[in-house]
């Protein structure tokens, strides 16, 4: 759901139909070990392609807020830096209003994110490219690079064809991953300045991945439970 222009106070808030739809989701949906150190985004990322014979494959992301001091979510500590033009963006209500959940959203802003931090693909063929852990836990990884790292790799705005950055699969290495509780087979991306990569396979249609900033590794339990 999207709104554009003046969101209007009697919106509905978005997380509901989020909610709703990850419970609809047909495999297993994993996410980060729950702790006091993350805040899951109310807003669960969809993405899907179909083709002639209908879904062909389906993955939910999950998005995280990190509490650098989970005992208080209010001590400025946990806050990122922001330029004043952006502070008031998040801080000032508009003159006509905002909706309750719009506000809390906004105000989530202000601090660290792990954005789509795990991702859990389906894929209707097995053997597929979109099924290859390496592969995807590659594409991970060149994805959250691309979009939350554009200054440090020093990519210019927009499109690029400067492919350098980019994981390479000799950069994929053998790994343990702790899930439900449980040492699982994995693999991992350990050579990028920027992120750490560890992905698993759920079964031959389904398989999980995992990128987190460097510096949020001290604070993330880097273990997962099945959500669904």
């Amino acid at each position: 759901m999207e709104f554009h222009g003046v969101v209007p106070i009697d919106a509905p808030d978005p997380s509901v139909e989020s909610e709703a739809r990850l419970r609809a989701v047909s495999f297993p949906v994993v996410q980060l070990t729950p702790r006091p150190s993350l805040t899951r985004s109310p807003i669960t990322g969809f993405a899907e392609s179909l083709g002639p014979a209908g879904r062909e494959d389906s993955t939910v992301a999950f998005t995280y807020t990190l509490w650098r001091h989970p005992e208080d979510h209010a001590d400025p500590r946990n806050e990122i830096e922001l330029d004043e033009r952006t502070r008031r963006a998040i801080e000032e209500e508009p003159p006509w209003g905002r909706p309750t959940w719009l506000i809390a959203q906004a105000r989530l802003l202000k601090y660290p994110m792990l954005w789509e931090a795990v991702r859990t693909t389906w894929s209707a063929a097995s053997g597929t490219r979109r099924t290859s852990l390496p592969q995807s836990l590659m594409d991970h990884t060149d994805h959250v690079l691309r979009n939350q790292f554009r200054e440090e790799l020093g990519l210019p705005p927009g499109p690029t064809s400067d492919t350098r950055w980019q994981v390479t699969p000799a950069a994929v290495s053998d790994a343990t991953a702790n899930l439900d509780g449980r040492d699982v087979p994995a693999l991992q991306i350990d050579t990028d300045p920027f992120v750490y990569s560890l992905g698993f396979r759920l079964d031959e249609h389904v398989v999980c991945t995992s990128v987190l900033p460097r510096d949020s590794l001290p604070i993330v339990d880097l273990t997962f439970t099945t959500d669904r």
